[in-house]
């Protein structure tokens, strides 16, 4: 996977969360460079506080990522409000 920001910080205690854009889901990075998605904040943390454990580079989402909310039309106006 493709780093989301290049590391301003490196280190045993660095650890990385992005929000994912226009989801509810976060993306964990841990200092060993294991990356995963998360919806649930406590098992995000639960997963990065228990490294090595279940920590593989180029790791699998948790779950398939939510599709992006689709974008409703703008409404048109009627020419009754130029009126």
């Amino acid at each position: 996977m493709i780093p989301l920001h290049p590391p301003a910080l490196s280190g045993d205690g660095v650890y990385r969360i992005h929000w994912v854009l226009g989801t509810d889901r976060l993306l964990a990075v841990c200092h060993c460079g294991a990356q995963r998605e998360f919806e649930d904040p406590v098992v995000l943390w639960d997963w990065l506080l228990g490294h090595p454990e279940d920590h593989h580079l180029g790791s699998v989402p948790e779950s398939a990522p939510a599709p992006a909310p689709a974008l409703a039309p703008a409404p048109q106006p009627r020419q009754a409000d130029f009126a």
